[in-house]
């Protein structure tokens, strides 16, 4: 089965104050010495997968440089990145190849840098098109520099456009997330992502709320039960303009959902490279001989870079994980079940066989008395209801072994 490659670019001109994720703003002399290692790692990715003990593919249909803000790089490093994944694998000529985007960074020439490396398909961190909800948060960009942007990306050939949008940000009202709502769907883009605020201890933003505060806008920040309100909102005017829902929290028009992270939703195989990047690939079968690497009921292996950049560039060891039947069956489930559609309980039997017939069978019949779930020509999907309290509905479907790692 086809790879898909995703390449993590940890820098950013801002840190905005809600993000959680393992970015930040660095110098440029850190870009150099980022990227040379990256480009290393994806030239050992044949000897990295033998240490790890797991099957690698060469073919690759879709590619992802995520963020942070890639087009940070120079273009000559930007161009180093693919060529690398290029002489490596096999990318097929119809691969999905997507760069996250901030906006206010696409300029000609880093367009026609994307171009040239062969990029089809951008997603732009927009979280929202009202100015004064955008800087409360740290972003640099506004509505105007969004629009011409999207338009620049159109001009170029680029129409494969997603847009992120941020339920529950400061400052945030119906008013302002119904214009926001309207301004994404007259932009004409195939695709959207939009997600509730998340409230951890991982973020800036998170911890003053957590505190009590009013750093960082903390005090305008919409209670959880109107931030559920706003997601509803946003699944409605979505689905009505033909936007339709395909996963919690991804919207697309018919034939343009991301191939890529189709790929995680359904435990295809994907190689992450990079600071925090994460892969999942599977042991290899046996062979004529017999002799393959092998742990018994162990059906796949999920690997990480380090979270920290120096000690990424440094050359910290990889984490390695072994995935057993059972938890891959509850991976199946919990992944699964993210998607509109939900999971084909055939074709997970067929896989695995009785034990995914049997498995969670009594949480799912009480998450069925709860309102959570439905089964529906043989696929298990969350009810509306369910979406909305996903993160309860995961919780009993991760084991011991999953539970530790959350």
């Amino acid at each position: 089965m086809p790879l898909g490659i995703y390449i993590s670019v940890p820098f950013c001109k801002t840190k905005c104050s809600y993000c959680n994720f393992a970015s930040g703003v660095f110098s440029k002399q850190v870009f150099k010495r980022y990227v040379d290692r990256v480009v290393e790692d994806i030239s050992r990715s044949a000897e990295t997968s033998r240490e790890v003990g797991v099957e690698l593919d060469r073919e690759v249909d879709s590619i992802y440089l995520g963020g942070g803000t890639p087009t940070l790089l120079e273009p000559s490093q930007l161009e180093g990145l693919f060529a690398a994944v290029r002489k490596q694998f096999e990318v097929a000529a119809n691969s999905e190849v997507t760069v996250e985007c901030a906006p206010g960074t696409l300029s000609p020439d880093v367009i026609d840098t994307l171009l040239g490396c062969g990029v089809n398909r951008v997603s732009l961190g927009v979280q929202s098109f009202i100015d004064k909800e955008s800087s409360s948060v740290a972003r640099l960009h506004t509505r105007a520099t969004t629009l011409e942007e999207i338009e620049r990306l159109r001009s170029s050939g680029i129409d494969n456009i997603n847009i992120d949008l941020i339920a529950g940000l400061p400052h945030q009202t119906e008013e302002s997330w119904k214009d926001s709502l309207s301004q994404l769907i007259d932009t004409g883009v195939p695709h959207a992502s939009v997600y509730m605020l998340e409230v951890d201890e991982d973020s800036r933003l998170g911890r003053e709320l957590i505190a009590g505060g009013t750093k960082y806008h903390a005090h305008f920040v919409p209670d959880e039960d109107f931030t559920a309100e706003l997601y509803e909102r946003a699944c409605e005017r979505l689905n009505s303009a033909g936007i339709e829902q395909y996963e919690i929290s991804n919207f697309a028009r018919l034939g343009c959902e991301s191939r890529h992270n189709l790929k995680y939703w359904t435990r295809q195989p994907y190689l992450g490279f990079g600071v925090d990047a994460h892969s999942l690939l599977p042991i290899p079968r046996p062979s004529n001989n017999g002799q393959v690497w092998s742990t018994t009921n162990v059906e796949s292996v999920r690997f990480s870079t380090s979270d920290n950049l120096e000690q990424y560039v440094s050359g910290a060891s990889l984490t390695r994980t072994p995935v057993t039947e059972d938890q891959a069956i509850e991976e199946a489930f919990f992944l699964g079940l993210r998607l509109t559609k939900g999971v084909d309980l055939l074709e997970l039997a067929e896989r695995y066989g009785t034990a995914a017939s049997i498995a969670f069978r009594d949480e799912f019949a009480d998450m069925a008395n709860a309102g959570l779930v439905e089964v529906d020509e043989g696929r298990l999907r969350l009810t509306d209801r369910g979406r909305l309290l996903s993160n309860e509905v995961f919780a009993r479907l991760i084991g011991p072994t999953h539970a530790a790692k959350a």
